[in-house]
């Protein structure tokens, strides 16, 4: 339980960060075929799939209340030693995913699976540097459908490994705005502030409800895609998580740069490696 918990807190913190993906995470801690085939039978194995996915949803949770605020101040004070632990997670599951595709001929269509997906990370990384400007989240009937729209495409972008689902939320003009509306509702609910709660979910539940419908409905396609074409969907995953690093060096802040951030860097960056080793698949 602990162990899972654990790993949904890491999930929980990518999928925060703009540029690091909550699906490369649950890849690199080998959770991420057993969430994706316990989400599509939910229904037929319920109590399994539930016992699964409950300590990893309370994770992420865990994640988006508490230590959003912890990693705020990480990246603020130590934004190179910060990035470089994300890297040594990611890279630190590379030998497991290697491990699906040892042995295996590679193809030519597999090595432009790989490069395709490869380059959309890139992209993504240089789209997603500067955010437009705060959506506008005031209640209308308009802009729950748009809070809901915008729900299903964060979901969808976070599940998928490589991807980064905060990226894609800084695109479309809603990261502030979204991760403002959670630490806004986190404190009114510790004031007793009522009102401020209320108004904080106006926002917040078509979201929410968006993310759980995006969750559900990309769930179903990776599954058929692994069924179909298993090979092909893992040299794409390792062109993600190949790529994630490059992106989330790419959006360091270097202005801090010293021989001592450096060595500590690396430190944070082993760290990181031995973690993704120990939360991988056992």
């Amino acid at each position: 339980m602990f162990k899972k918990i654990m790993q949904g807190i890491i999930v929980g913190i990518a999928n925060i960060i703009p540029g690091v993906s909550g699906g490369t995470m649950m890849v690199a801690m080998g959770i991420y075929d057993k969430l994706i085939h316990s989400i599509t039978h939910l229904r037929k194995e319920f109590k399994e799939s539930l016992k699964f996915l409950f300590p990893i949803f309370a994770g992420i949770g865990v994640a988006l209340v508490v230590v959003a605020r912890i990693l705020e101040f990480c990246f603020a004070v130590f934004p190179i030693q910060t990035n470089l632990l994300f890297c040594g997670l990611i890279v630190g599951s590379l030998p497991f995913i290697f491990g699906h595709v040892k042995g295996k001929r590679i193809t030519g269509g597999m090595m432009l699976s790989f490069l395709l997906f490869f380059g959309i990370v890139i992209v993504m990384a240089l789209m997603g540097e500067n955010e437009g400007n705060a959506a506008d989240v005031s209640f209308s009937v308009i802009n729950v459908i748009k809070l809901f729209g915008v729900g299903v495409i964060a979901a969808a972008t976070m599940v998928v490994p490589g991807v980064s689902g905060s990226m894609m939320l800084m695109i479309l003009g809603y990261y502030n705005t979204i991760l403002a509306c959670i630490n806004d509702a986190v404190t009114a609910v510790t004031e007793f502030d009522i009102p401020a709660v209320v108004e904080s979910m106006l926002v917040l539940v078509p979201f929410g409800i968006g993310v759980v419908v995006g969750i559900f409905l990309i769930a179903k396609i990776i599954e058929l895609i692994f069924q179909r074409a298993e090979a092909y969907a893992y040299w794409a995953i390792i062109g993600l998580i190949l790529a994630s690093p490059i992106a989330i060096l790419w959006k360091t802040d270097w202005n801090g740069f010293s021989v001592s951030a450096l060595l500590t860097g690396v430190v944070a960056f082993v760290a990181g490696w031995l973690v993704a080793g120990r939360l991988g698949e056992e």
